[in-house]
């Protein structure tokens, strides 16, 4: 990383927290929970490695910043101070940037919420992932369907906006049932919600229970049904799907989110974390040791902790750009498709099988750009298998 960009485009950073109290049997994310952290070296290391970057890309505008994990929420406020007064002195912040965290809506946490806000985040996505203690109980979450509602509450009283996670397609879960969810979560929904289907990631608690039989999943038909069930209702409430899993009032997207989706450049910063970024006339992949003390000994010793850079070839970014817009309601720009062909990439999307998938509601051409129907999005990797084969 000895090239400085020259340019000043829009960069976002995301930072990676990864410890938790518990390991949801659900989540297949770099979260790891230990007896004791040493706050204060990690966010040493944490600042070290923004320095580190900072070396490459200081002359971009900062848009936004996303506090991930594990459970950023356990973090000292002082902490989250110093990384952003970090930030702050190494880039220009543009108007307006987004700064969020994800917290968990348990009492010590939400006791917090004050202090955080102080130390500049003005966005907070909350994990409440469910509205009723037995639902809770099985998710392996650590608070009560009141402790949740508590914390949206106070997130709505504290911060300039916030969201909230639900999950949907829990084993015998019936539609009336979800809907009922839904319309009470809209209660306290303000601009954006996000809303995710369970799915048995290898690797997860869950995983290993349907391995050994002892988990039976949602049916494909009735999860379908769940999920035109919730588009129906959410975009009734006036907030339409932006993205497969996430919905909001127009102007109340995650502007976070929308850099990934869109294949704008971010760094990723923490252990795990992956970024994206031109330099020079070349997009670079990033990625962190996946290990948190792996990667704390690496940045104690050499400033960063980081796995050897990868050049993306335009091959890849025509692929990368495509999966990433097509997840977007808006679809993904065409003309950015064919710049990427034009620098050298060897996929082309094949005319007979894009007409195929026109013909048959999986796919539309409007305004310059791809995008699923409502009916291609309940298949997208489909979809998309097809378009790349």
């Amino acid at each position: 990383m000895a090239t400085k960009q020259s340019n000043a485009d829009n960069l976002a950073i995301y930072i990676h927290w990864p410890f938790c109290l518990s390991k949801c049997p659900y989540c297949d994310f770099n979260s790891h929970v230990r007896e004791g952290v040493d706050e204060d070296r990690w966010r040493n290391a944490l600042l070290r490695e923004l320095d580190s970057v900072a070396e490459v890309t200081s002359d971009r505008h900062i848009v936004s910043i996303f506090f991930g994990g594990g459970t950023p929420s356990l973090m000292a406020p002082r902490t989250v101070a110093a990384l952003l007064e970090r930030i702050a002195f190494h880039w220009t912040l543009s108007p307006g940037a987004e700064i969020t965290l994800e917290a968990n809506p348990t009492s010590v946490e939400r006791d917090k919420f004050a202090d955080i806000r102080a130390a500049g985040v003005n966005r907070v996505s909350l994990g409440v992932q469910a509205l009723n203690d037995d639902a809770l109980a099985f998710l392996g979450r650590g608070h009560s369907a009141t402790e949740a509602l508590a914390a949206v509450g106070e997130a709505a009283r504290i911060f300039d906006r916030y969201s909230f996670d639900l999950i949907y397609g829990r084993p015998r879960q019936g539609l009336a049932a979800w809907e009922n969810e839904l319309r009470r979560a809209l209660q306290y929904a303000e601009d954006h919600l996000s809303v995710y289907q369970l799915t048995l990631e290898e690797g997860t608690a869950f995983h290993t229970l349907w391995r050994r039989g002892k988990l039976k999943p949602i049916e494909e038909d009735a999860a379908g049904a769940l999920f035109d069930l919730t588009q129906e209702v959410l975009e009734d409430a006036g907030l339409p799907a932006y993205e497969v899993s996430n919905h909001a009032a127009p102007g109340a997207e995650s502007r976070h989110n929308l850099i990934y989706w869109r294949y704008g450049d971010y760094v990723g910063i923490g252990p795990g974390a992956h970024g994206r970024m031109a330099i020079g006339s070349q997009k670079i992949a990033t990625q962190c040791i996946r290990n948190p003390e792996g990667w704390l000994k690496a940045v104690e010793k050499d400033g960063r902790g980081t796995e050897p850079l990868e050049i993306l070839s335009p091959e890849t970014q025509f692929i990368e750009s495509l999966l990433m817009g097509l997840r977007l309601t808006e679809g993904v720009s065409e003309s950015r498709l064919r710049t990427i062909h034009d620098q050298g990439a060897e996929s082309i999307l094949d005319s007979d099988r894009l007409t195929a998938l026109i013909e048959s509601d999986y796919i539309v051409r409007s305004a310059g750009h791809i995008r699923v129907t409502p009916r291609g999005r309940t298949r997208l990797d489909a979809v998309i298998a097809h378009l790349l084969d």
